[in-house]
């Protein structure tokens, strides 16, 4: 992996000069009391300081930019930055925040003409949004071309973090996947099979495998048009570890979603709520038919366990269950402890894996949480993301142009 970049200090004497920097604030926004518009959860605003703090202190002049939501390339009152803009105020006073960038079609577009509109009067840029850095939108790829360039402070940490994962991890390496689409991550399982000791695999990509190899899915999520690769996936890597047993639903048995949109949560009491054998059981790998499953199993939570605290690394993406509703949330509780407990180097990515260690109070004893989803999966599975590329090309071209460049 090709991990070195321009940092801060690579930018030089900054002091009276303008710094255009793009931040990922797209943060969940709720109503207050009166109806009015707040931030519910500020971890990427305070995730952002250690840059802004540091360009404050050397004296720059800061100009923020970043999107919220996906208000499809035009103004949108529910999408507007006020909220943010409040809340980055009172943690920092004096940074200027632009409008969300997705209100202009530019953004997505990389269109040159809305570049040229966001680097105008600026002398510097600064890439502290990891969580965009895999997609080529005009704010991420486009100043790199015009100015002088650098990541941030997250953006420099959450390389190191992950690359390291892919260079030289300590061994035994176990990386744990789950979540929803199979086919969103099967270059992901692939890349990282080929890295890791155990690769364990839970969350609705499972059926598609279990499916696979021959047991039935029952009415669980699978994707036909994936069997075949899991199918081979797995005789390629016997390193691959999939569910024993699961938490199953009845037909007609409903969802019921806790809300999760803040960190400060109660943590839901531990084990798993069978209501009947006609509504919610325990199964075997086999899924009965008409049934639903929801969540790994006890046994599967245990060998999981296991496997995770005699790790000396660890990689979590993704939860093993529902686990917003809490007859389905034992199993990605059970994981999130065992990460918590592993005495090895723990590192977890993807919101809803981030929203689960918050939930159960395990936080504080993860060493690094990411703040990129997709980002992450993209740079542990390629190596490298378009925004990185911008950001060392950015300096390649001013080192054509003189001796100057980051050490």
């Amino acid at each position: 992996m090709r991990t070195s970049l321009p940092v801060l200090e690579d930018l030089g004497e900054i002091e009276g000069k303008s710094v255009l920097v793009r931040l990922d604030l797209n943060v969940p926004i709720g109503l207050d009391s009166s109806g009015r518009r707040v931030v519910t959860d500020d971890f990427r605003i305070r995730s952002c300081l250690p840059t802004l703090r540091w360009l404050t202190d050397h004296g720059a002049r800061i100009t923020a930019c970043s999107h919220l939501g996906r208000p499809d390339g035009a103004a949108d009152p529910r999408y507007d930055l006020q909220p943010v803009r409040e809340v980055l105020d009172e943690m920092l006073p004096g940074v200027t925040l632009l409008e969300n960038l997705r209100f202009s079609p530019g953004e997505k577009g990389n269109d040159p003409a809305f570049v040229a509109q966001l680097v105008e009067g600026q002398d510097l840029y600064v890439n502290d949004a990891f969580g965009v850095c895999h997609r080529k939108d005009a704010s991420v790829v486009g100043p790199p071309r015009f100015l002088p360039s650098a990541a941030g402070r997250l953006v420099e940490m959450e390389v190191s973090q992950l690359g390291s994962l892919l260079d030289a991890p300590k061994r035994p390496f176990v990386v744990i996947i789950g979540g929803a689409k199979v086919a969103d991550k099967l270059g992901l399982l692939s890349a990282l099979a080929r890295r890791a000791d155990r690769l364990l695999i839970g969350g609705a990509m499972a059926f598609t495998f279990i499916s696979a190899i021959g047991d039935s899915s029952g009415a669980s999520l699978v994707d036909p048009s994936k069997l075949e690769a899991c199918r081979s996936l797995l005789q390629r890597n016997e390193n691959i570890l999939l569910p024993v047993d699961f938490v199953a639903a009845a037909p007609g048995v409903e969802l019921e979603k806790d809300d999760l949109s803040g960190l400060a949560r109660d943590a839901p009491e531990s084990g798993i709520e069978l209501t009947g054998p006609d509504q919610i059981k325990i199964v075997g790998r086999s899924i009965p038919a008409g049934w639903t499953g929801y969540d790994i199993g006890p046994a599967t939570s245990e060998l999981f366990r296991e496997a995770v605290i005699e790790a000396s690394t660890v990689l979590w993406n993704g939860p093993m269950g529902v686990f917003e509703d809490r007859r389905f949330a034992e199993g990605t509780r059970v994981v999130a402890a065992a990460v918590a407990d592993c005495p090895g180097h723990t590192v977890i990515g993807g919101g809803d894996s981030v929203a689960a260690v918050h939930r159960y109070g395990f936080a504080g004893r993860i060493d690094h949480i990411s703040t990129g989803g997709g980002a992450s999966l993209e740079l542990l599975e390629h190596g490298d993301l378009p925004g990185l590329v911008a950001l060392r090309e950015s300096w390649a071209g001013q080192s054509a142009a003189s001796p100057s460049g980051p050490g």
